[in-house]
């Protein structure tokens, strides 16, 4: 039977839901899909509660990279409301001193006109070495880093500054979960997903291979396949 319960998909720093699109068609035939504006500003607590509010009674939740942030902070405000969780390429971790570092320095950049040169080097860090040339991937980051805007970013990087440590919440997720990373993903080590995994009581963990940061865009059916597959979970 198909899933009957809608779907929440919660894109990455600096990503919309163009992130998804590959994935849309196939999650659309198992039932609704709705994709969650993450670029309005406020802190990661805030952004879940607007999410919460626009997001359907009950319903599947999967979150990318900063978007895994956001979900963890969503079950923590409303875990009744939330029948599955797929945390894609992220972290229950705190932020770390220096990843704020950095990131404070690409702020100081984009308010000085550089959002493009900020997200030409991030785009290298984001796929797999063999992508790196890869023009149309490149667009494609490009176009999303344009939809969410330097403002955007910036509210964006504070957010994730500043984000609570979530591993005490792993132990009370009791809903199905999928925790995916990639072996090539240079923005979020493995060993963060893997201990999500045994954080999470039952989690299943998928390692896509040959792969970088984006897997819905850079190895689009292992993405698709790993979400129906949680669908059924």
């Amino acid at each position: 039977m198909p899933n009957s319960l809608p779907v929440v998909l919660v894109p990455g720093l600096a990503c919309s839901p163009r992130i998804y699109d590959p994935q849309i068609p196939a999650l659309w035939r198992q039932g609704p899909v709705v994709l969650a504006n993450h670029a309005r500003g406020g802190d990661m607590a805030a952004i879940a509660r607007r999410i919460l509010a626009e997001a359907p009674l009950r319903f599947a939740l999967a979150g990318h990279s900063m978007g895994g942030y956001i979900i963890l902070e969503m079950y923590r405000q409303a875990p009744e409301r939330i029948a599955r969780l797929a945390l894609l390429n992220t972290s229950a971790r705190p932020e770390t001193p220096e990843a704020s570092e950095r990131r404070r320095g690409w702020i100081t950049e984009v308010k000085k006109g550089g959002y493009r040169a900020v997200m030409d080097r991030l785009f290298a860090d984001f796929v797999h070495p063999a992508l790196a040339r890869d023009e149309r991937l490149h667009r494609i980051v490009l176009d999303m880093a344009d939809d969410v805007g330097p403002d955007a970013f910036v509210w964006q990087l504070e957010a994730i500054m500043t984000r609570a440590d979530s591993r005490p919440t792993l132990a009370t997720i009791k809903c199905p979960t999928l925790v995916l990373t990639c072996d090539t993903d240079n923005m979020v080590p493995n060993d963060a997903s893997i201990e999500m995994a045994n954080g999470i009581p039952g989690a299943k963990l998928v390692t896509v291979p040959d792969c970088g940061h984006l897997p819905q865009l850079e190895k689009p059916q292992a993405m698709t396949e790993a979400l129906l597959d949680w669908l059924e979970m």
